[in-house]
């Protein structure tokens, strides 16, 4: 099935219209409240983009799924932990899945990340240790607030750290996709070198 390229109001809006979600929710009633609000609203999301787009991106999957996991723990068990710890292994699998990866030649970063650009083999694999040292320092820099800050403080980290570091390392990684950017070849242009090439 064909997918259709979303707009970037939309695909903002299914990306952190959870979170907001989640911040609302806690600040008006409390963590375990927020949390139930938070499971429906990324449900809600990925129904959204698979109607908009007929296409649900990978990382929004496993992260759903995660959410989903350990925010029913966190409701049954009455027990903000797995919540608090959920970040942290959404990272550190990310982390482990582009890692693990390099180590077998492989640039899982371009599936992450849905195909958005197209560079140089070389290129993929230093975006994608990138990513990975990222993600890493996420989960550890999770695990660092929620074991040692208040509940209110983690949720506005969430909220409203989390988003800009990542938005601010995905900006910073632009000059290395300009410099390692894979022009496309053209149906026109194969041809033709196939062309010269029979004549040769």
């Amino acid at each position: 099935m064909d997918k259709t390229q979303p707009h970037p109001l939309f695909k903002l809006a299914t990306e952190l219209g959870p979170l907001l979600v989640f911040f609302i929710a806690n600040a008006k009633y409390h963590l375990f409240v927020a949390t139930g609000a938070f499971m429906v609203a990324i449900v809600a999301a990925m129904i959204a983009s698979y109607v908009v787009t007929k296409h649900v991106p990978i990382m929004a999957l496993v992260t759903g799924a995660i959410v989903l996991v350990f925010g029913t723990l966190t409701l049954v068990l009455h027990d903000e932990t797995f919540i608090k710890v959920k970040p942290t292994i959404i990272y550190g699998l990310f982390a482990a899945v582009l890692g693990g990866g390099l180590l077998f030649g492989r640039s899982f970063i371009a599936v992450m990340f849905d195909q958005m650009f197209n560079l140089t083999p070389k290129g993929w694999r230093i975006l994608t240790l990138r990513w990975a040292l990222f993600f890493a320092g996420m989960a550890i820099l999770n695990e660092i607030v929620w074991r040692t800050q208040t509940t209110d403080f983690w949720v506005n980290f969430k909220v409203f750290g989390v988003t800009p570091l990542t938005m601010i390392f995905a900006i910073a990684q632009m000059p290395l996709t300009k410099r390692y950017h894979l022009e496309p070849v053209s149906l026109e242009a194969s041809e033709a070198e196939a062309g010269d090439v029979r004549q040769g």
